[in-house]
């Protein structure tokens, strides 16, 4: 009795093919992993003490968070500029105490309350990490809180305070975008980089 005669593509298509599961397999967990850290920060911070036992419970919990109510998986960008996350922050920290100090005074000021505003800002990124991202940094802000996000049309709808004119609302609707540039600049992905050089260089 004779023996088929063996195909050898068809012999190497399986490894070949596993190896690539593999491949992508181990890009998901790198691209997944910061997440899994940040919960075990989380963790840490709630427990209010950093030891062995808090980490690895952390590590532990996050795991189990994660495939008991699985969600899925961010698109994260695999890239990180340490310059711009720095300019990032340093930004943030600024905006957090000049707002701080702004709406601490009208609160002491006895005259009438200045008007506020409901702004739509259409950004640039498709990114539901970026907008996330954009939609909390602009919600700590104090003075600003976002009511709605448009994932699908990327439109956040925020609530300003002190906006009594239309410049005032222009300017905010400016600032959000600046915001989104550098978050985008820190972590964001080639496409909306260029997305965002590509809007820069139109003004």
């Amino acid at each position: 009795m004779s023996r088929p005669e063996s195909n050898g593509a068809n012999s190497v298509t399986p490894d070949v093919a596993a190896t690539e599961t593999r491949g992508e397999v181990r890009g998901r967990v790198w691209l997944q992993l910061p997440l899994l850290l940040g919960l075990v920060v989380l963790w840490t911070v709630l427990w209010g003490q950093l030891t062995w036992l808090s980490v690895i419970t952390g590590f532990l919990v996050a795991l189990l968070v994660t495939r008991v109510f699985y969600l899925p998986p961010a698109d994260l960008s695999g890239r990180l500029n340490v310059w711009y996350s720095l300019v990032f922050l340093a930004h943030f920290i600024v905006d957090v105490t000049v707002a701080s100090f702004t709406v601490a005074l009208q609160a002491l000021n006895p005259r009438p309350i200045p008007p506020s505003s409901m702004i739509a800002v259409q950004l640039h990124t498709r990114s539901d990490f970026i907008i996330t991202l954009n939609a909390i940094a602009t919600t700590l802000v104090p003075g600003s809180l976002v009511v709605e996000v448009d994932r699908e049309r990327a439109i956040l709808y925020f609530h300003a305070f002190d906006t009594q004119t239309v410049d005032d609302v222009e300017a905010t609707r400016q600032h959000v975008l600046a915001v989104e540039s550098r978050i985008v600049r820190a972590i964001g992905s080639k496409e909306d980089l260029v997305r965002i050089q590509e809007m820069e260089a139109a003004l």
